[in-house]
C-alpha cells in the first residue's frame, strides 16, 4: 500500500500537466505563449492573463490542418474586391478639425514604408538573394543592372505548391487584406496569378483562411504592375500571415511584391511596439486633400492669417484646374527691397502625394507658430518672402487619389493629362551652354548665366505642358534666390547639375561651378532629416546613398535632359533642388504624422539657408537701384543678377570672397565680402558712376541730340579724305 505523501505529488503534476494543457489550447486561438519572452528586455516571471474577449468579426483562429495537409482546391479562385474611393471630409472651419471617424478595414503594415523590416520577412526558397524576401514590398524597383542584389520582387527558388512568402507583425495583429503586385522588371514577365493565406501565432501551426465552401483561393495578377487588393472574408487575428501561390504566369516564375493589411491590437506591454512608436504633438490636419479640399484649407489658413498670407494662381492645367501658390510674408502681396524671395514646389509627378500633404501641414504649421509668436518662425517670415505650391500637377493628383494610397502603383497620374513629365519638360539649356564654352564663346555670345530661351521651346507648337510654361513665367517673375521642389520615391536630396556632360554616358558627376554649396544646401535638409543620414536605414529600392550622407548629384544618380533644377540655375538666379522625402509615393494616411515628423525641421532649417551668403543694393550715384546689375564672384563662374529695385543676394558658403558688380553705362566696382558661420547673409553694397560715353548719351538725349558714333564717324572722314585724294 503506497503512502499518502507519495501520492499528492503525483496528482499534483497530472492536475498540472491537465492545467498547462488548457492554457496552451486556448493560446493557440488568441496569440503564441512564446510570444513575451522573445521581447528585447525581461519582464520577470510570466503570470496568467486574462485574453482580450475577440471582436465580432474576428472569431478565435480554429484548429487547422498544417500546411503539408493540404485540403483539394476550389474550381475557381476568389475575384479581387474592388478598391472603395475615399469619401470626401466635411469642409473644416478651423485649422485642426477633429479627425473623422477611420475608414472601414486596417491600413498597410509598411512593408513599401520600410516600418516592416528586412529581419520580419521570411520564404521558402528564394532564386538568389537579390530576390529574396526582402525584396517582397509592393513597388519595390529593380535596379539598372537586375542581376545584382536589388532586384524586383521576391522569386521563389523552385515553381511548386509548396512556396510562400511570411511577414511577422510581430504581435497580435487583425489582419484584413492581401495586395500583390508580380515581379518590376524591363525583361521578364513574372507573377502569381492565384494564392492561398494562412495565419499563425507561432509559426509553425498554420490556418488556412476559408470560407463556407473551403480554402479560399485568392485571385491574383494578370499583369506584373498594377495591384491587386484581396480583402479576407472575415478578419483573421494571428502574429503571422503567410502567402502561399498556387498558380503563376505559365510564362514566367513564381515572383511577387506585395503589401498586408492589417490592425495591430493594444498592448501596453508590447516594448518592441512603443519603442518604435512615433508620435507628434503638433495640432494639424493629418489627412489626403484632394483639389477642393486643399483649396479649403488654404482658405482656411488665409483666414487664420490674415496679415501673413496670401493665396493666388501662377496658371491652369490641362484639365483647367489652377495651379495655386500660398505667399507667407509680413507684408504679402510685394517684394520688400533687400527680402530674399523662396519656394517650395510639389506634385510635379501627380502620384507624389507625400510633398503635396508635406507642404499643406507646413502651410498650418507657420501659421500656427507665428499666432503663437514662436521667435523663430516670426523671424522667418518678417524676413523672408515665401511661396508656396502645393500641386504643380493637379490633373495628375486627381487620378492617383481615386486608385487611391496602395492601388496606383508606381506611376498611376505621375504625367500631366496630356502625358508629359513635367520634371523633364523644361528647355535644356546645359547643351547651349556646353557647346559654347567648347567653342570658347563664352561670354561674348552666351553668358555663363541667364542663358536664353531657344526660340523653338516658346513656339505653341512645342511639346511642352502648359503647366511648364506656367512655372517659367513665374520664375522669370519672381527674383527667387533658393527653391526646393519636394518628390517621392526616395530618400535622398538631388543638387544639379541633373544631365551628364559626356553625351555617351547615362551616369557621370556633373558639378555645377557652385558645387560646394549646393553640396552644402543638400546637407542642410539630408542631416536634420530623421532618417537620410541614418547608416542603418535600408536602402528604398536599389540605392544606397550614404556615401554622400543622404545627398548626390543628379547626373552621377541618372541623367536627365531638361530638368527644373538645371533650368532654374542656368535661366534665373535660383538655386534649386530636388528633395525626395519619402520610399513611399502616396503613404496611407495613417503615416502622415510620422513623416511630419521626419520632415519638419528639415523643411525650416533648408528654408533658412536663403539668409547665407551676401546680399546687397547695387545702385548709382543718385541713390537709385541699378537693375539687371552682373554679381560676379571671384573664381566661381557662374553670375547673378540684380532685380528690378537693385537689390541681389547671392548663395555662398563662409569664406572670404572677392565679389564684383558691374552695368551697362557704368563704371565696374570690385571690393571684398567676408561671409560668416552664423546665420544672416553679409550685407555687400555697391555704387556705380556712368561711364563718360554714358554721360555724354544722357547729355545729348537731354537736349536733343543724337549721340556720336565715333567709330562710325572716323570711317566717314577716311572715306572722305580718300576721295579728296583721289
Amino acid at each position: 500500500m503506497a503512502r499518502p505523501g507519495a501520492a499528492s505529488p503525483a496528482l499534483a503534476l497530472a492536475l498540472l500537466a491537465v492545467a498547462l494543457a488548457g492554457v496552451g489550447a486556448q493560446g493557440a486561438t488568441l496569440e503564441d505563449p512564446d510570444y513575451y519572452v522573445q521581447e528585447l528586455w525581461s519582464r520577470g516571471p510570466r503570470v496568467q492573463r486574462r485574453e482580450p474577449e475577440p471582436e465580432p468579426f474576428s472569431p478565435p483562429l480554429p484548429e487547422g490542418p498544417r500546411e503539408e495537409e493540404r485540403e483539394p482546391r476550389p474550381p475557381q479562385p476568389r475575384p479581387p474586391t474592388r478598391a472603395t474611393k475615399p469619401k470626401k471630409a466635411p469642409q473644416r472651419e478651423k485649422l485642426a478639425a477633429e479627425s473623422p471617424p477611420p475608414p472601414p478595414g486596417c491600413p498597410p503594415l509598411g512593408l513599401e514604408t520600410l516600418k516592416i523590416t528586412d529581419f520580419q520577412l521570411h520564404a521558402s526558397t528564394v532564386k538568389r538573394y537579390g530576390l529574396g524576401a526582402h525584396r517582397g514590398r509592393l513597388n519595390i524597383q529593380a535596379g539598372i543592372n537586375e542581376n545584382d542584389f536589388y532586384d524586383g520582387a521576391w522569386c521563389a527558388g523552385r515553381n511548386d505548391l509548396h512556396q510562400w512568402i511570411e511577414v511577422d507583425a510581430r504581435r497580435l495583429t487583425r489582419f484584413t487584406g492581401v495586395i500583390t503586385q508580380g515581379r518590376n522588371s524591363l525583361w521578364l514577365s513574372d507573377w502569381v496569378t492565384s494564392y492561398k493565406v494562412m495565419v499563425s501565432n507561432d509559426s509553425h501551426t498554420w490556418v488556412t483562411v476559408k470560407n463556407a465552401s473551403g480554402d479560399v483561393i485568392f485571385e491574383g495578377n494578370s499583369e506584373k504592375e498594377t495591384p491587386v487588393l484581396n480583402e479576407l472574408p472575415v478578419p483573421m487575428v494571428a502574429r503571422h500571415i503567410r502567402i502561399n501561390p498556387r498558380s503563376w504566369f505559365d510564362k514566367g516564375s513564381i515572383c511577387l511584391r506585395m503589401e498586408i493589411l492589417g490592425c495591430p491590437l493594444p498592448d501596453p506591454n508590447n516594448y518592441y511596439h512603443r519603442r518604435n512608436e512615433m508620435t507628434t504633438t503638433d495640432d494639424l490636419d493629418f489627412k489626403h486633400h484632394n483639389y477642393k479640399e486643399m483649396r479649403q484649407l488654404m482658405k482656411v489658413v488665409n483666414e487664420m492669417c490674415p496679415n501673413i498670407t496670401r493665396i493666388y494662381n501662377i496658371g491652369k492645367s490641362h484639365q483647367g484646374l489652377k495651379l495655386y501658390a500660398v505667399e507667407i510674408s509680413d507684408h504679402p502681396g510685394e517684394h520688400e527691397v533687400g527680402e530674399p524671395e523662396f519656394h517650395y514646389i510639389a506634385g510635379a509627378h501627380g502620384n507624389e502625394v507625400l510633398g503635396r500633404e508635406l507642404l499643406l501641414l507646413l502651410l498650418q504649421f507657420l501659421c500656427q507658430e507665428y499666432l503663437a509668436q514662436n521667435p523663430r518662425i516670426v523671424r522667418l517670415v518678417e524676413e523672408t518672402r515665401i511661396h508656396i505650391v502645393p500641386s504643380l500637377n493637379p490633373d495628375g493628383y486627381e487620378k492617383a487619389y481615386e486608385g487611391g494610397s496602395e492601388l496606383g502603383g508606381w506611376s498611376l497620374g505621375r504625367w500631366t493629362h496630356d502625358g508629359i513629365d513635367i520634371n523633364n519638360n523644361f528647355p535644356d539649356l546645359n547643351t547651349l551652354l556646353w557647346e559654347a564654352e567648347d567653342r570658347q564663346s563664352v561670354p561674348r555670345k552666351v553668358p555663363n548665366h541667364y542663358v536664353a530661351i531657344p526660340e523653338w521651346f516658346l513656339s505653341e507648337n512645342a511639346t511642352v505642358a502648359v503647366e511648364t510654361r506656367a512655372v517659367i513665367a513665374w520664375m522669370e517673375k519672381i527674383p527667387f534666390v533658393l527653391g526646393g521642389n519636394l518628390q517621392g520615391g526616395e530618400l535622398v536630396v538631388a543638387y544639379p547639375y541633373d544631365m551628364v556632360r559626356s553625351p555617351w554616358k547615362t551616369q557621370e558627376h556633373s558639378p555645377t561651378p557652385d558645387d560646394h554649396v549646393f553640396r552644402w544646401l543638400a546637407y542642410s535638409y539630408a542631416s536634420t532629416h530623421r532618417l537620410m543620414t541614418d547608416a542603418r536605414r535600408r536602402v528604398c529600392h536599389a540605392e544606397d546613398f550614404q556615401k554622400e550622407e543622404g545627398t548626390v548629384n543628379g547626373a552621377s544618380w541618372h541623367t536627365v535632359a531638361g530638368s527644373l533644377n538645371d533650368f532654374s540655375y542656368l535661366h534665373t538666379n535660383c538655386f534649386e533642388l530636388s528633395i525626395y522625402v519619402g520610399c513611399d509615393k502616396f503613404p496611407h494616411e495613417s503615416e502622415l504624422p510620422e513623416e511630419w515628423e521626419n520632415n519638419r525641421e528639415s523643411l525650416i532649417v533648408f528654408l533658412e539657408q536663403v539668409h547665407r551668403g551676401i546680399k546687397g543694393l547695387v545702385r548709382d550715384l543718385h541713390g537709385k537701384g541699378i537693375p539687371n546689375a552682373i554679381i560676379s564672384v571671384e573664381g566661381v563662374n557662374h553670375d547673378v543678377r540684380t532685380a528690378s529695385d537693385g537689390d541681389y543676394w547671392r548663395l555662398l558658403n563662409p569664406g572670404e570672397y572677392v565679389v564684383t558688380a558691374k552695368a551697362e553705362g557704368f563704371t565696374t566696382s570690385t571690393k571684398t565680402c567676408m561671409v560668416g558661420y552664423d546665420m544672416g547673409a553679409t550685407r555687400c553694397d555697391f555704387t556705380l558712376s556712368k561711364t563718360n560715353l554714358a554721360r555724354i548719351r544722357e547729355i545729348m538725349e537731354k537736349f536733343g541730340k543724337q549721340p556720336v558714333n565715333l567709330p562710325a564717324r572716323r570711317l566717314r572722314l577716311r572715306g572722305r579724305k580718300r576721295r579728296q585724294h583721289g
